[in-house]
């Protein structure tokens, strides 16, 4: 598991750790849901939907970063968004995905023809790479369900080289306060909630993106 907060994060920079965030939400009724739904991911009018999210948030990336060796997307489902940035990222050494879901795994290592992508199981609260490895961490409709929220972004920043990039894709509205009342409570799905997590997680320059209807925002963060 994550250590607290990692030692390269300065100080200064930390903010107060949200009280809302002490809560956690169990990983294996979610896990099993995608490992259900991994064959038919990219199929249907639920796939063009994620199809066009992950399209849009690989430009955003694109935009920001056009040479990043490395890439991680955490929470990769079926590897679509590393499988369009390898289109466009000629000069990346490697893009590596990670997923709870082994059903999702294997679709993606399946879809993979490109010797650069690398698919593996785990889980973004104890990424398994050393310290500031990427150059750009993703993740793309997949924080709302991580376990921890805080212990995932920690580990996001940890994995980050100085400089590196944070581009994180979801439900972020004050529409969904009220579910924060009832099932999603703990969960960090409004701007302001977000950007209380992510600074107290050792990012910062926090720029929101409005990315798909209502309620699906992208932001992005320093390390």
């Amino acid at each position: 598991m994550a250590s607290p907060l990692p030692a390269s994060v300065g100080e200064a920079r930390i903010k107060p750790w949200p009280a809302w965030q002490n809560r956690s939400v169990p990983r294996d009724r979610d896990v099993r849901a995608f490992h259900d739904r991994a064959p038919s991911y990219e199929s249907g009018w639920l796939g063009g939907m994620h199809h066009e999210i992950a399209h849009r948030t690989g430009q955003l990336a694109l935009c920001l970063d056009r040479t990043p060796q490395r890439v991680l997307d955490v929470g990769c489902g079926t590897g679509l968004l590393l499988r369009l940035l390898a289109e466009g990222l000629p000069g990346s050494e490697e893009l590596v995905g990670v997923d709870a879901a082994t059903g999702m795994i294997a679709i993606a290592s399946s879809l993979a023809s490109d010797p650069r992508l690398r698919f593996s199981v785990g889980v973004a609260e104890d990424l398994q790479f050393p310290d500031a490895f990427f150059d750009i961490v993703l993740s793309t409709n997949s924080f709302d369900h991580w376990e921890n929220q805080g212990a995932g972004l920690v580990e996001c920043a940890r994995v980050l080289s100085p400089g590196g990039r944070l581009v994180l894709t979801d439900l972020f509205s004050l529409w969904l306060a009220p579910t924060l009342l009832v099932g999603r409570r703990g969960r960090a799905r409004t701007k302001h909630r977000a950007s209380e997590l992510l600074g107290a997680s050792g990012f910062h320059s926090i720029k929101w993106h409005r990315l798909y209807a209502l309620i699906i925002k992208t932001a992005v963060a320093s390390k």
